[in-house]
């Protein structure tokens, strides 16, 4: 009965830490925006209405964990600016790349389709550039 009791223990324990090794890790992803010259206010009106609070609400529900959004405090060269970087902190790479139904809750949150709708092609209108940046973390003690 003793062996059987410490096989279980030892079993139990094993499942336990190959679980908490193996967990997932959060993914984050940069999103950039290059705004056309004078529309910046806009821009921003226009993703803190319609945007922000459908990602403030995937925080809410656990598949993100964070959201932020900062811009440069200097100008930079036309080729190389950007206005606005939104840096999202997904829960792991599953819950970013994974099978999540943003139309429904979407429709669930802006029940007035048509506007939503044209603001964020308005939204959109106004941007010279945008671009998405996944980020990999590099290991600085132990990379080869």
């Amino acid at each position: 009965m003793k062996a059987l009791t410490l096989l279980l223990i030892s079993c139990f324990t094993i499942t336990l830490v190959a679980q908490t090794t193996a967990s997932p890790k959060p993914f984050v992803v940069e999103y950039y925006y290059k705004v056309k010259w004078g529309h910046q206010q806009e821009f921003l009106d226009l993703f803190k209405k319609n945007h922000y609070p459908l990602l403030k609400k995937q925080v809410e529900m656990g598949r993100m964990i964070s959201v932020k959004m900062d811009a440069p405090r200097y100008h930079n060269t036309e080729d190389g600016r950007w206005d606005y970087r939104v840096t999202i902190v997904f829960k792991d790479a599953a819950a970013a790349f994974g099978n999540f139904d943003e139309q429904a809750l979407i429709q669930q949150m802006y029940p007035d389709q048509a506007t939503y709708k044209r603001e964020e092609q308005r939204r959109f209108e106004i941007l010279d550039a945008h671009w998405d940046l996944p980020l990999v973390p590099v290991d600085l003690e132990n990379a080869p």
